[in-house]
């Protein structure tokens, strides 16, 4: 099967799924979820794996074991290229459309103190403010989890005391509901969009 778009029924899937979080409208709305939301995802994917290798397609139940909100099933559709720990490329459909991401989303204390390491390093460092805020220019939004004091042996008046505050680390971009979801094009952005990211995931591999 190849990529044709993602069809808009797969957009009021998780529009009424958001409303009624429930197994019996699961239960009736399978084949609408395998239909407009997995075949779809697992053909896009399909056509990238060559050039970014094989995605894993998450499940669309959640763990709600240690969780208080315990509705069951996820309200959108993810899928993750993992280039190394805890960090690669990412889409998602969901009700709002389709996004985009790159980067890192958790990190255990020694990897977080060796990117730290790397950004409070004057050319390391530089090169990734640099490297991030060509994407930012470009439509890209930084994200991921940040401290919201000073990590401990670092400066408040670090020049990069913003970055040093990131626990994780992502770049994201949403395509909302253009027409380009629906259409075989998407294939071809989210290739543009992981080419462009690749150098940020490159900093991350050689520093981290």
């Amino acid at each position: 099967m190849s990529f044709t778009g993602f069809p808009t029924a797969a957009l009021d899937f998780y529009d009424d799924l958001e409303m009624d979080n429930t197994k019996s409208f699961w239960t009736a709305h399978k084949q609408v979820y395998e239909e407009s939301v997995r075949a779809p995802m697992a053909a896009l994917l399909a056509e990238l794996e060559e050039e970014f290798g094989t995605a894993k397609m998450f499940r669309p139940y959640r763990d709600v074991r240690f969780a208080k909100d315990k509705t069951p099933y996820k309200t959108h559709q993810g899928a993750f290229i993992d280039l190394g720990p805890s960090t690669g490329w990412y889409v998602q459909i969901s009700a709002p459309g389709v996004r985009v991401g790159a980067g890192f989303y958790e990190a255990p204390s020694d990897r977080l103190a060796r990117i730290r390491t790397a950004i409070d390093d004057e050319r390391r460092g530089s090169e990734l403010e640099k490297l991030l805020a060509d994407l930012q220019t470009d439509g890209w939004t930084l994200g991921g989890d940040k401290l919201k004091t000073t990590p401990r042996g670092y400066d408040a008046e670090h020049p990069r005391i913003d970055l040093l505050r990131h626990k994780s680390m992502t770049l994201g971009r949403s395509y909302g509901f253009e027409p380009i979801i629906h259409s075989h094009e998407l294939v071809d952005q989210i290739r543009r969009d992981w080419r462009a990211t690749g150098p940020f995931l490159d900093w991350i591999a050689a520093n981290a």
